[in-house]
C-alpha cells in the first residue's frame, strides 16, 4: 500500500502536488505532513525536484486557505452561521470554534496568519476569520505564502531525509507513511462522529 501512495503521487507529479494541496486546506483529511513528507521522498530519489515542489505545493496551499478566507469575506457572521451549523459535522468544527479562532486573531493580529501556517494547529481555520474582518488580500496572500513556504520546506526537507535514513529500510518508510495516512483518517472519523451541534452540547 505505500508503494501505491507514493506511486500515485509520484504519477500526478507537481500538478498533482498542487490540488492535493488544495484538497488539504478545503477538505479534511488530506494531511500535508503526507503529501509535502512523500514529496519529501520523491526529492531524495531524485523524482522531483526541491524548488518547483515547494512553489508549488504552496501555491496550492494558498489557493486552498483562500477559499475560506472568500467565504467569510463575502458572507460575513450573518450568512455564514447557519453554513457552518448545517455542515459543521463534516468540517468538524461548529460555530463557537469559528467564534474563538476569530478572537485569538483579533488579540494578535494580521501577523497570527504568517506564524499559524507554521504551526499543526488552527492553520486553516484561521483563514476564516482573516476573511470575516476583511483583512487586506495582498497582506492575506504575502502572510499565507511566507508562513507556508517555510512550513512546507520543513516537510520536504523531513520527507528527504526520513527518505535517506530509512534507503535500506522501505518497509519502514511504508509502515510509517501508512501510520501518519490511519492516523489523519481515524482522527477525522473520530471528530466526525463524535460532533455534537451546540445545542446539544449546552443541554
Amino acid at each position: 500500500m505505500d508503494a501505491i501512495i507514493i506511486d500515485l503521487i509520484a504519477r500526478g507529479g507537481y500538478l498533482g502536488i498542487f490540488f492535493l494541496m488544495v484538497l488539504e486546506n478545503v477538505v479534511p483529511p488530506v494531511p500535508s505532513e503526507v503529501i509535502m513528507g512523500i514529496g519529501g521522498v520523491l526529492v531524495e530519489r531524485g523524482e522531483m525536484a526541491f524548488w518547483p515542489l515547494l512553489l508549488i505545493g504552496t501555491a496550492g496551499t494558498v489557493t486552498g486557505n483562500y477559499f475560506w478566507y472568500w467565504l467569510g469575506d463575502k458572507y460575513g457572521y450573518e450568512r455564514l452561521q447557519p453554513i457552518v451549523d448545517r455542515w459543521g459535522r463534516w468540517l468538524t468544527v461548529d460555530w463557537e470554534h469559528i467564534e474563538k479562532a476569530q478572537a485569538f486573531f483579533s488579540r494578535h493580529g494580521h501577523w497570527v496568519v504568517f506564524f499559524i501556517r507554521m504551526s499543526p494547529f488552527l492553520r486553516t481555520i484561521i483563514s476564516l476569520p482573516a476573511g470575516l474582518v476583511h483583512m487586506p488580500k495582498w497582506k492575506f496572500f504575502a502572510f499565507t505564502f511566507a508562513g507556508s513556504l517555510v512550513w512546507n520546506a520543513a516537510l520536504i526537507g523531513g520527507g528527504a531525509w526520513l527518505g535517506s535514513q530509512l534507503r535500506e529500510s522501505q518497509d519502514m518508510l511504508g509502515w510509517i507513511i501508512i501510520g501518519l495516512t490511519v492516523a489523519a483518517v481515524a482522527g477525522y472519523l473520530y471528530r466526525f462522529f463524535t460532533w455534537k451541534p451546540r445545542e446539544q452540547q449546552t443541554d
